[in-house]
């Protein structure tokens, strides 16, 4: 089943290339703006609660489908942009096996009896 989600995650993230296509920019912005969400750890600076809820909402997928959708409602290139590498960085996350993060922990995630680390 592991093995399932993952490749689930992998085929999410191909969509994300293609939507990600769709918006006509140069290619070198996605692998480029694609880790800029891993900039949401910094709560860990604090302490792992505060890291958790940083990470977490930059990474739960809801986030980025409001973001994208908002966009596209309001013909936003920029918020469908910002919806897409956020969906395409957790789905990738999740191909790898990391998970949303919880409070005890950054290595302790939703999925970390999935890790491949």
């Amino acid at each position: 089943m592991e093995i399932l989600i993952q490749i689930e995650e992998l085929i999410m993230f191909l969509g994300c290339i293609y939507l990600f296509s769709r918006l006509n920019l140069k290619w070198w912005w996605f692998p480029a703006l694609l880790l800029v969400p891993d900039l949401a750890m910094i709560g860990y600076a604090f302490n792992s609660t505060a890291g958790a809820i940083t990470y977490n909402l930059i990474h739960f997928k809801g986030t980025a489908v409001i973001i994208g959708l908002y966009g596209l409602a309001k013909e936003n290139r920029k918020l469908i942009l910002i919806g897409i590498i956020l969906m395409a960085h957790s789905t990738m996350d999740r191909a790898i096996g990391t998970g949303l993060k919880y409070f005890d922990g950054f290595w302790h995630t939703s999925l970390s009896t999935q890790s491949l680390w």
